[in-house]
């Protein structure tokens, strides 16, 4: 199981046999405590087989109940560590998905599936990759201020080998050994001890630590940058960050680093301090947005009316969506029957869980927002193309 994409995103925007069922639940990472995990997750399906049994067929309803109670009852499901689960089920389609951050606990019933919590894990705002460099190795990891997953993309050379192969001392032009022409380039000397796949040692090795950046910093761009356009952290000592940043054309780079030693820090830590870096760059973005939609709505090129944003979105006129994170929660709770403290079981449709999908739907962006960010009170913001 893995932290969900964006090709997958769009893949549960499809329509799907109903019932569909979302289940978010809050998990953990540690022993003893994770071992209630399965135990409260048996107790949503239940709830959740009371709620859709009234409502729907019993032939659409068996095949999802089978699919929930046997992920349940698998105890491999459930021996790995994780700070979110998403579980989406229908007729025929089962999704199961980390999360971060973790979410409160909900479960809903609806004709497609509820994915307000999945927009916040994948939209562009708010995502970041961290290259943790040292001068023998890489480590690039992605995310957002909720944590970082470890990525190897293909293309990205991980260690110096990798990147400079089994000429890992700078070349240079000195006297040939005997038999050779003149000025033929051999390995530069190794100073005693030096096992081979490490640098060399004094200039030789800031020559290839050089070497070794370059490369780094061309695949990273071409493989990883200009696929995804994220702003790029880098975590070094300072003087390997000084070096990378001055021989980097990574327009993505940026300018803040972690300067410390990647082997030094936790990946919490990691996260943590990656997120220090990004968070005025993020806010400066969605100030900006914000603006774009107060001056929009001025121009009556803008709305928070619920209605009105439904109609423009169905014309494809809706550019840019802000929704209000904590709003689809409320609404549930509201609606649906708790059952066991914020156990929720409701058959219900989201009204701006449904307007998101419907502005993805239509290539428009769509950017889950905290509640003391919103610039409204009705749980949205939406900037009209036209």
């Amino acid at each position: 199981m893995s932290i969900i994409t964006e090709e997958e995103l769009v893949d549960l925007l499809d329509e799907h046999d109903s019932p569909c069922v979302s289940i978010f639940q809050p998990m953990h990472r540690t022993y003893p405590e994770r071992q209630q995990d399965p135990i409260e997750f048996r107790h949503l399906v239940n709830a959740v087989e009371e709620s859709i049994r009234p409502n729907f067929p019993p032939a659409r309803v068996r095949p999802v109940l089978r699919q929930l109670h046997a992920l349940a009852a698998n105890p491999a499901f459930w021996l790995e560590g994780r700070d979110g689960l998403a579980v989406l089920a229908s007729p025929t389609t089962l999704h199961t998905f980390d999360l971060r951050p973790p979410v409160s606990t909900l479960a809903l019933t609806a004709d497609s599936f509820h994915i307000r919590p999945l927009i916040r894990t994948v939209q562009s705002a708010g995502r970041i990759q961290v290259l943790c460099l040292q001068r023998d190795q890489i480590e690039l990891y992605e995310g957002n201020r909720d944590g970082l997953t470890k990525i190897k993309p293909a293309g990205v050379p991980l260690t110096v080998t990798e990147a400079l192969g089994d000429a890992i001392a700078v070349q240079r032009k000195q006297q040939a050994y005997r038999g050779k022409s003149p000025g033929e380039p051999r390995p530069a000397p190794r100073g005693p001890g030096v096992p081979a796949g490490h640098p060399a040692k004094g200039g030789d090795a800031k020559l290839d630590a050089e070497r070794f950046f370059r490369a780094i910093d061309r695949a990273i761009l071409n493989h990883v940058s200009y696929p995804t356009e994220l702003p790029l952290i880098v975590a070094a000592l300072p003087e390997d960050w000084s070096l990378f940043r001055s021989i980097s054309s990574n327009p993505h780079l940026v300018p803040t680093a972690i300067e410390r030693s990647p082997a030094s820090i936790t990946e919490g830590q990691l996260q943590t301090e990656a997120w220090k870096c990004i968070e005025p760059h993020y806010l400066a973005r969605l100030e900006k947005t914000i603006e774009k939609f107060q001056v929009a709505r001025s121009r009556q090129l803008a709305s928070d009316d619920l209605a009105e944003v439904l109609c423009a979105a169905a014309e494809g006129r809706v550019g840019v969506l802000l929704v209000e994170a904590e709003t689809a929660e409320a609404a549930a709770r509201n609606i649906g029957t708790a059952t066991h403290h914020k156990r929720i079981a409701a058959t219900v449709d989201d009204p701006l869980d449904d307007l998101a999908k419907l502005v993805l739907r239509k290539k428009g962006e769509v950017i889950v927002v905290p509640k003391q960010r919103m610039p409204t009170t009705t749980g949205l913001a939406a900037i009209f193309r036209f």
